[in-house]
């Protein structure tokens, strides 16, 4: 009698959508690897119900998340996916809902979302992959893409300063927020735990590699030296989030910046409908 071997994250994937179009080294599908095993011990803890996990993603490499996954989700339009997350948790608030998208989907065209559930607080996990240029588009400049990097669109070189993201979601306001680089699984893995299970709103930003895209850009073509080079310059430190770094050439701080127990959203909509209605609720 032969026996059928299965991965463990099986339960998760649609295998029939496999193998999946990332590139060679490219950190979405690492960061996808990573989010999965943690949907796994929470789920075998007991502290997840993954019929009521909703994953929303929007338009790039990172947005393809949500179509290899078997939870309920949306693949939205360039820059929603944080507003359709809000809807989702308005609607049936007993659902945990995350956002899994790229930089320039989270605070290129949806940065005005993502400042506004940061300012609402509002119960759902933001996974932003931060590869530092529009990739799957053709490689244009981003809000994250370091100074002087040549893309498509910057020639002669990035004359912008790049969003240091951190500060700004430090700067609103979220119960969760952190940093970590794909170099850093197992602290990734259990902030991914810690946000999902975090009332409020919560932010993890995944510093990523893209080979293809950025990578042969910044004269690093080869997936394995790309991924040296980040993991030499993720550090990880106990600082206040104004004071992290965000400079491919020098260090990219990582590490846990927020961890607080603030009301969410949902819990003061709710209080407040209460004490207005009191038992016509």
């Amino acid at each position: 009698m032969s026996l059928e071997h299965k991965h463990p994250l099986d339960v998760f994937i649609k295998i029939d959508r496999l193998p999946h179009r990332f590139c060679p080294g490219c950190g979405v599908a690492t960061t996808l690897n990573i989010f999965l095993h943690a949907i796994k011990e929470l789920v075998d803890e007991g502290k997840l119900d993954p019929k009521k996990l909703v994953v929303v993603s929007g338009i790039g490499c990172t947005g393809r998340v949500s179509g290899y996954l078997k939870f309920d989700g949306a693949h939205t339009p360039h820059g929603r996916p944080i507003p359709f997350a809000m809807g989702v948790k308005l609607a049936n608030p007993e659902l945990k809902v995350v956002v899994i998208s790229g930089d320039g989907d989270i605070v290129g065209i949806g940065g005005n979302h993502l400042i506004h559930a940061a300012r609402r607080n509002m119960d759902i996990t933001v996974i932003m992959v931060n590869n530092f240029i529009y990739a799957m588009t053709g490689g244009q400049v981003a809000p994250t893409t370091p100074q002087k990097v040549y893309t498509t669109t910057t020639p002669y070189g990035n004359p912008e300063p790049p969003f240091n993201v951190v500060r700004l979601v430090a700067s609103i306001g979220a119960n969760y927020l952190a940093r970590w680089a794909i170099t850093h699984p197992f602290q990734l893995k259990n902030s991914i735990k810690k946000a999902i299970l975090r009332e409020g709103f919560s932010f993890i930003e995944v510093i990523s590699t893209c080979t293809e895209r950025f990578g042969r850009r910044v004269g690093i073509g080869d997936p394995v030296k790309l991924y040296n080079k980040l993991k030499a310059i993720a550090k990880i430190r106990k600082v206040s989030p104004f004071e992290a770094k965000y400079n491919w050439d020098e260090e990219i701080t990582c590490g846990e910046f927020i961890d607080e127990e603030k009301p969410g959203f949902i819990q003061m909509y709710f209080n407040m409908v209460k004490k207005e209605l009191g038992d016509r609720t």
